[in-house]
């Protein structure tokens, strides 16, 4: 039984292995290039973010998400991270630092990911840029945002929202208020959290530069890098 359960895990990690490489293969082949962001922080107890901005050669409408990354959209895909209640916990924790409540519909968005999963069997893909992201915050448990660099106008700064700030989050106009929640603000306002991101600046099909940011904390220690290393593999 021993010996089945090794030969059972070396196969999962020639799996993973193997898909990394592919995935490494189409990142080359779609011109993709990565950079550190340019983001001010304002300081906070828990806040463990990573961040890097991305160039595609041509746009988001004009790229296929490879097969190795729409697996990963699906229930059961084999991955090198996966979320838990500890993760879950934690995530919370640290939107709640500052007054926000992370609950019902103001839950962290990596929640909605693992709901979405369970009821459908699959993520729906969007394009490359969410896909990945999408893969990531799914089973490291993460909340990730992902802003349109020809949207979103510098300087950059995350820091807790103010009472009375708000923003539309779907192109129904729909409204979440901001209040005591850790945001990603532009040149304009806050424009992503760990929650919902902005209409606004969220990525179209015309898109070719983006900025990602993973929601960690440090009361998950390393899991933030981890996830941060793996997004850029993917």
């Amino acid at each position: 039984e021993g010996r089945n359960q090794s030969e059972s895990c070396e196969n999962v990690e020639r799996e993973l292995h193997d898909r990394l490489r592919t995935m490494a293969w189409a990142r080359g082949a779609t011109s993709v290039t990565m950079s550190q962001a340019s983001i001010t922080f304002d300081d906070h107890p828990l806040l463990d973010a990573g961040s890097f901005t991305t160039a595609f050669l041509r746009p988001l409408q004009e790229i296929a998400t490879p097969p190795p990354i729409l697996e990963l959209l699906r229930a059961g895909a084999a991955a090198p991270l996966a979320s838990d209640d500890a993760v879950r916990n934690s995530v919370r924790d640290l939107l709640r630092h500052a007054g926000y409540r992370p609950t019902g519909r103001g839950k962290p968005a990596s929640e909605y990911l693992l709901g979405a999963v369970a009821e459908n069997g699959s993520l729906t893909s969007i394009n490359l840029a969410v896909d990945a992201c999408n893969a990531v915050s799914l089973h490291s448990g993460l909340p990730i945002s992902i802003v349109d660099l020809d949207l979103a106008k510098p300087p950059f700064r995350i820091g807790i929202a103010a009472e009375g700030e708000k923003y539309v989050f779907n192109a129904s106009g729909q409204v979440i208020d901001l209040a005591g929640l850790l945001c990603l603000f532009d040149a304009d306002g806050p424009c992503a959290n760990a929650v919902k991101d902005s209409q606004r600046t969220k990525t179209r099909g015309e898109t070719r530069r983006t900025l990602s940011v993973v929601w960690g904390t440090r009361a998950l220690a390393g899991r933030t890098a981890h996830a941060v290393t793996w997004y850029h593999e993917v």
